[in-house]
């Protein structure tokens, strides 16, 4: 309804795409999927213009209503008791546990009266099909039918124990880590193969070996704490560990790029 509302106001696809932040061809598809789920026709477009019908003018009237109760029912009210409603949020382990919880929480204490259900899973989801408000995503986020804003990035670091060094050194070059085992997140890396930052314009893959990988971000944490291999984490959820040296960042002059 709302990307509806926003065509009709700004007269175009093109400009209502604009201000969305969305392809136009994304635009014109959702307006025909409303119109085959309604049954009628909304609009009334050529190569040179575009006007409502009968039926578009009603529903664009009712859209609006609709729109502005459920805008209204997430407001602020007038007796200042904070943000209503419920806001569903998904968001991959690693940023949702690290980034988004602390987040989450100052927001509760801000907003009590708030309901949050949080998703957290590593696969893409479709916040349409699976009634998601707003969806954290790290890496390229595919086509959809969503605004997609960037955040910021997450730096990754390469990592191993004290005992593990001690143990096997403290590898000096990128080929040096073919003779240590690899643990990783799985899915983080598309083959056996990690992405480095040679110079400012090279990238260099190393290959690696992979002695234990995880859906989960703690369980390569834990497997690089004791020492079993070195690995790739996302900064924010092994600040601690490197900051008691627990754990110790390899080759931070050939750094991974960041997501």
């Amino acid at each position: 309804m709302r990307i509806f509302i926003r065509v009709v106001e700004r007269g175009s696809m093109s400009a209502a795409a604009r201000d969305l932040g969305i392809g136009q061809p994304a635009v014109s598809e959702r307006i025909e999927k409303l119109e085959a789920h309604l049954g009628t026709r909304l609009l009334r477009r050529n190569t040179r213009n575009m006007s409502l019908t009968q039926s578009g003018n009603v529903f664009y009237e009712r859209s609006k209503t609709a729109v502005q109760a459920a805008e209204h029912a997430l407001s602020v009210n007038e007796e200042n008791q904070g943000l209503q409603g419920k806001i569903r949020i998904a968001a991959p382990y690693s940023a949702g546990e690290s980034l988004l919880m602390p987040a989450l929480l100052q927001l509760q204490n801000e907003h009590p009266a708030l309901q949050v259900d949080v998703i957290f899973n590593d696969r893409v989801i479709d916040p349409v099909t699976e009634g998601v408000d707003l969806s954290l995503r790290l890496g390229d986020v595919s086509e959809g039918f969503f605004v997609a804003r960037p955040l910021g990035t997450v730096r990754r670091v390469l990592l191993a124990s004290p005992a593990l060094l001690a143990k096997m050194g403290h590898p000096d070059t990128p080929d040096a880590l073919t003779d240590y085992p690899f643990a990783a997140v799985s899915g983080v890396f598309a083959s056996n193969r990690i992405q480095l930052v040679a110079s400012e314009d090279q990238l260099i893959n190393v290959p690696v070996n992979i002695q234990f990988q995880s859906t989960h971000w703690r369980s390569v944490l834990s497997w690089l704490l004791a020492g079993h291999a070195i690995g790739v984490l996302q900064s924010p959820v092994c600040r601690k560990e490197m900051a008691d040296g627990a754990l110790i960042h390899l080759l931070s002059h050939y750094p991974i790029p960041a997501i």
